[in-house]
C-alpha cells in the first residue's frame, strides 16, 4: 500500500501597531474555511479563495479600520502569501504552474499562477466603483500583490469582460483559487523540483 504523502500545512502570525493577523492553512484540504476580517466583502473573497482552491483556511485579522481598509487588506494578504510559502515547502513534487479562466455573469476574468520563487503581481481588472461593500475595490490588486510577493509566486490576472464590480472581484478571486489549486497540485510520482535550476 502506497504511503500517503504529508499534509503541506502553513501558518503566520503578523502582529503590528495596525493590525493583528492568524493565518493557518492547509493546501490538501477540502474548502472548509473560518474567515473574520471585520470586511464583510473581504471575508467573502477569502471564501470563495479557500473553497475553489481546496485550501482548509482558519483566518482572522483585527486592524485599524477606523482609518480605512488599507492596512487590514494588505496584511492579511502578506499573512496568506507567507502561510503559502511555509507550506509549500521546496515546492518539490507540485504542477508549478495554473490557470483558470472563470466566468461570473457578464464578467469573465483569467488568472495564472507560477510558483516560481519570484514574487510578482500583474494586475489588470479595473472597475468604475470605489468600493463594493466595506472594501475599497483599488485594495484588490493591493492584496493580490502581496499574496505574491510573500508567496514568491507570480500571479497575472486580467479582466476580459464586466462591468458590475461585484461580480468582476468575485470572479478574480475565484479564478485565483482555481488557479493556484492547479498549481500547488501533487504530481503523480513525481519527488523532483519542477525547474531546470533545481530549486525555486
Amino acid at each position: 500500500m502506497p504511503q500517503q504523502e504529508p499534509e503541506r500545512r502553513g501558518a503566520c502570525r503578523r502582529n503590528t501597531n495596525e493590525t493583528q493577523v492568524h493565518v493557518e492553512l492547509c493546501l490538501d484540504g477540502t474548502g472548509k474555511s473560518t474567515v473574520q476580517t471585520g470586511i464583510g466583502f473581504l471575508d467573502h473573497m477569502l471564501t470563495h479563495v479557500s473553497k475553489h482552491g481546496r485550501i482548509d483556511l482558519a483566518l482572522s485579522a483585527t486592524g485599524d479600520l477606523h482609518v480605512d481598509d488599507h492596512h487590514t487588506v494588505e496584511d492579511v494578504g502578506i499573512a496568506l502569501g507567507q502561510a503559502l510559502d511555509e507550506a509549500l515547502g521546496d515546492r518539490a513534487g507540485i504542477e508549478r504552474y495554473g490557470w483558470a479562466v472563470l466566468p461570473m455573469d457578464e464578467a469573465l476574468v483569467l488568472c495564472a499562477v507560477d510558483i516560481s520563487g519570484r514574487g510578482m503581481c500583474v494586475y489588470d481588472a479595473a472597475v468604475a466603483a470605489e468600493r463594493v461593500g466595506g472594501m475599497a475595490t483599488e485594495m484588490a490588486p493591493e492584496f493580490f500583490r502581496a499574496v505574491a510577493m510573500n508567496a514568491h509566486m507570480t500571479v497575472h490576472i486580467r479582466k476580459i469582460c464586466g462591468f458590475n464590480a461585484h461580480h468582476v472581484l468575485e470572479a478574480a478571486f475565484k479564478a485565483f483559487g482555481r488557479a493556484l489549486a492547479a498549481a500547488v497540485a501533487r504530481r503523480p510520482g513525481a519527488t523532483d523540483i519542477p525547474s531546470t535550476k533545481g530549486v525555486l
